[in-house]
């Protein structure tokens, strides 16, 4: 029989917490950039300045990669995550492929807003608030995950590396998020120190 594995209360609570931080980040584009399909001229709410700019975001092609606006793919993406997470609050226990499969989807998630970091830092020039939020729950969600499934031993990891996520992975979402805030504050360094 395969081993299966559930999640304590706080993993489930995370999930929840950054499925719905997504889930709402990708809401909000989703209704902005349905906004501007109708006046090319609307400017969403979180159009600040030249620099943060959800707009010019929202116009880029960068936005719609998959030929169809890349919200449309985290309201999908982060409801499941949510679902995922009610279903361990609750007590649910889950298969290892399922398990690796969720990883996959949280690489693939992690791999696509490091490309949409860039883009949007080194391409398009600007910055979506909006945006950023999903990018950190994405974050956060990837490394909780992809931890779980080590020390789980869903992943082959030698047993120091287990130990270490036992007590420190929290760590490597904030220093993720850190670097790309460095990035953030040093390529615009100049606007934000005028």
């Amino acid at each position: 029989m395969e081993r299966t594995a559930g999640g304590s209360r706080a993993f489930a609570a995370l999930l929840v917490i950054t499925g719905a931080a997504g889930l709402l980040a990708s809401w909000v584009i989703t209704l902005d950039k349905f906004k501007l399909l109708e006046d090319p001229d609307f400017t969403p709410g979180c159009s600040l300045n030249p620099v943060v700019s959800c707009g010019s975001v929202m116009k880029s092609d960068q936005a719609s990669a998959f030929g169809f606006p890349n919200p449309m793919l985290g309201l999908v993406a982060y409801g499941i995550v949510v679902c995922v997470g009610v279903g361990l609050w609750t007590g649910a226990r889950f298969p290892r492929w399922y398990w690796l499969t969720f990883d996959a989807g949280c690489l693939f998630g992690v791999g696509f807003v490091s490309w949409l970091q860039f883009e949007s830092l080194y391409r398009i020039n600007a910055l979506c608030l909006w945006c950023a939020l999903a990018w950190v729950a994405t974050i956060v969600l990837f490394w909780y995950v992809t931890s779980f499934d080590v020390r789980h031993r869903f992943l082959p990891a030698p047993g120091a590396l287990r130990s270490f996520l036992a007590e420190f992975t929290w760590l490597l979402p904030l220093l993720h998020i850190g670097i790309v805030g460095m990035l953030v504050l040093t390529r615009w360094w100049d606007f934000w120190t005028s």
